[in-house]
């Protein structure tokens, strides 16, 4: 039989997440489309792919083997892509490529090594720049693709897909004042001594925003350049941190809360500028694909915290934490 690659890469969204809601989200497809493209999948196969339970789903051993060759098969793919793109344009021409702070943390260096690997003979350029900016420069020719936080690139005329969740979290030394919390606000955590990133970092600012004019001053203990100092000062108990959940090294003993503010809740989208070159196309595309696949391979649920009820359950369905214990 023949496979579709998005099939392969909705199916493997799929088993990384847990659920069909989750894998869906990944692929920006709707549930019902993502569960037809699912049966469809198991038609064409002649067997079941996925055991489906009330709390998610799980791959059959048909589905583990599927998924284990698609892992293969869309790698393959990516440096099938790289290999063409190398000979499609001079090395003199670098890709220019934007992102956030939090897509530069893990997810751009982890799909530019794959893809210089890949393409010896062609550069990238590569920026932190906050999702305004961003969508500013694709859109008047000066960058090829872009990383932007969803909630800030709403009708920004480009286009745009899904590449990955990225919303915030409250972090804090283990056993400490987050200890038996699931979930917390950003008024409660401010309450505390933090820790945070420079004053003009795109996150920082990001949350300085959305918080408004009459959010809780914070006391600082300090500010770093990166979200791995900013990790290890919270680990070491030196404050609590507000971090993309993506950022946290899970061999990193933390506790991890859920920041309950609404504008916590992030996606990133992956953008495309507006310039049109044929010569530079085909490299877009395989660093775009690469920037896919390394948003997939990234573990999913990285805090044991995460409640069942964040898979298939309605909205609102989350019980209401209690008040932060004051040191």
């Amino acid at each position: 039989m023949r496979y579709d690659l998005d099939d392969l890469r909705l199916f493997l969204g799929i088993v990384d997440e847990g659920s069909i809601t989750g894998g869906a989200r990944r692929m920006h497809l709707s549930l019902p489309s993502a569960s037809a493209r699912v049966r469809a999948l198991e038609h064409h196969a002649g067997v079941d792919l996925l055991v489906r339970g009330r709390r998610g789903v799980r791959p059959t051993p048909a589905g583990t083997t599927l998924a284990r060759h698609a892992r293969e098969v869309l790698a393959q793919t990516a440096r099938l892509d790289s290999a063409v793109a190398s000979y499609t344009r001079s090395p003199a021409a670098p890709l220019i490529l934007l992102g956030g702070g939090s897509a530069m943390h893990q997810l751009v260096p982890q799909a530019l090594v794959s893809f210089l690997r890949a393409h010896p003979d062609v550069d990238v350029a590569v920026s932190e720049s906050r999702t305004p900016d961003t969508v500013r420069l694709l859109t008047d020719g000066e960058a090829d693709l872009g990383v932007l936080v969803g909630d800030e690139a709403r009708d920004c005329g480009l286009r745009t897909e899904f590449l990955g969740d990225d919303s915030l979290v409250v972090i804090g030394q283990a056993g400490g004042i987050l200890a038996g919390r699931s979930a917390v606000t950003y008024t409660e955590a401010a309450e505390h001594p933090m820790v945070g990133l420079a004053a003009g970092s795109s996150l920082r600012r990001w949350i300085e925003t959305h918080v408004g004019p009459h959010a809780p001053a914070v006391r600082h203990r300090t500010t770093v350049a990166g979200l791995n100092q900013v990790v290890a000062l919270a680990a070491a108990g030196v404050g609590l941190a507000v971090v993309p959940r993506r950022a946290i090294d899970p061999q990193v003993s933390l506790d991890v809360c859920e920041l309950q503010d609404p504008w916590a809740h992030r996606d990133h989208l992956l953008a495309w500028g507006v310039k049109e070159d044929d010569r530079r196309a085909t490299a877009t595309r395989a660093l775009a694909r690469h920037l896919r696949e390394a948003a997939l391979s990234e573990p999913s649920g990285r805090t044991a915290r995460r409640e069942p009820a964040d898979r298939d359950v309605a909205p609102g369905a989350r019980q209401e934490p209690d008040t932060l214990t004051r040191p």
